[in-house]
This record gives structure tokens, sequence and C-alpha cells, in this order.
């Protein structure tokens, strides 16, 4: 739906698909399984329709690396492999790491993609949520300058607290990414509200729109949408990147 809808990338449903996740659920001896059909299942749908491709999604571990935890950088470039080794051979086109707030996380990650497949093209983006910072302390400025210099080939900001928090975001990372970054934006879909027992989404299609259309006069090159986001919000950011 999403690819019938104009998305150009699609990301596969691999964000909980390192080891450290799947012990959650008794299936960290499968990562690789996982991995490799959650790409194929995504390329499939890729190679069915014209200019469409596949990012191969990698999230957080969800464990604090050293000194503020146990796991060390090796040992998560070591997990980072294994999940990313699936994704390839399963035929994504690109690693998309996102949701990051740690910095040696992503250094990690980028060089377990490196190692992996050096080929491949690799976005990654980081989740400001604590006063415009990520939650370990990173500024959006500060993102838009070392992410680039650890080998990411597009960088910026997904999931946040809403709209205009992304566009300051997006602000911060215009005025202060090097020449020649490439930028990705994704926000959310507005804020959650309960709505009687389920959690709803404030941001319409409208809403997003207007972020979108905020984003390309900006200079941002990829515009996308996060949590709570639903086909008809990708068609209407399509109408507004390929006017």
């Amino acid at each position: 739906e999403y690819a019938d809808a104009g998305a150009q990338l699609l990301t596969t449903n691999t964000f909980g698909g390192s080891r450290p996740r799947l012990i959650m659920h008794g299936l960290e001896d499968r990562v690789h399984e996982l991995n490799k059909a959650a790409a194929e299942i995504a390329r499939g749908v890729a190679d069915s329709r014209n200019g469409v491709f596949v990012m191969g999604d990698v999230g957080p571990s969800g464990e604090l690396l050293s000194p503020m935890g146990t796991l060390t950088p090796d040992a998560a470039q070591e997990l980072f492999a294994e999940q990313i080794e699936g994704l390839v051979d399963g035929g994504v086109d690109g690693i998309l790491i996102e949701t990051m707030s740690d910095l040696t996380e992503v250094r990690a990650a980028i060089d377990a993609s490196r190692q992996v497949a050096a080929h491949v093209p690799i976005a990654v983006t980081l989740s400001f949520d604590t006063n415009l910072h990520t939650m370990m302390g990173v500024s959006p400025e500060q993102a838009v300058v070392e992410l680039p210099a650890m080998g990411a080939d597009v960088v910026g900001a997904n999931c946040g607290r809403g709209f205009e928090e992304m566009e300051l975001i997006a602000r911060k990372m215009v005025e202060a990414r090097p020449d020649g970054s490439l930028l990705m934006m994704q926000s959310n879909a507005g804020l959650p509200e309960l709505v009687g027992a389920e959690f709803v989404y404030n941001g319409s299609p409208d809403r997003i729109r207007d972020l979108a259309r905020l984003m390309k006069d900006l200079g941002v090159d990829v515009v996308g949408s996060c949590c709570g986001s639903t086909p008809e919000h990708t068609a209407v950011i399509r109408s507004v990147m390929v006017q």
C-alpha cells in the first residue's frame, strides 16, 4: 500500500531484528532467517514497480554501550553485522540505521554495514526527544557533522515529538550540514492522543503535507514519515516532493 501511494523507499519491518531484541521473543537463533525474509518480502514489492527501492531497517540494540552499560562497541558491531547480513542476503538496496541516540552505537552499526557489504549505501537518522537532543545528549548540529564523517551517506532525524519540533531540528541540521551532505527527515504523524482505549496520532495528511512542503523548501533531500503514518500520509508527501 505504501508503494502504491508513491513511496520510493520502502523500509523493512526489522526495527527489532537484532539478537538482543529477538531474545525477548525466543527467536535469537533466527536472526539471519527473519531479516532475510523481511527483505525478500519488501524486495518482491519493489521489483513489481518502477523506481522503488528497499532500505533494510536497523534499530537500536536496546542495550547500553560501555561505559554506561556492558555492551562493548566490538560486540555491538557483531550484533549489527549478523542482522545486516540477513538484510543484504534478502536483497536490500541500502541500510537505514534509525531512531538512534548514541553515536558510539551508530558507529558500530555503520562499521558493521561496511564490514558486511561495503558497497551498500547507508542512511542514519537519530531521534531527538529531550530539549532537541537525543537521550544521550547529541544535538542536531553535532549529528549532521559527525555522522557523514563516520561513513553515513544520508543523515537526519526520525520519530520525535511532533511537527513543530521536527521543523526546528531540520532547520538546525540544514544550517550546520557540511557541503554535499544529504538530509533525511521522517516525522511521526503528529503526537499520540488517547482516544478510548487506543492511542491515535493527531497529525492528519493535510498537516504532514505542510511539513513536507516546508522540508522541501528548506532543502531536505529525503522526506518520509514515522510512527502513526499511513499510506495516505505517504501519498501527500509524494505529491509535494514530485512537484
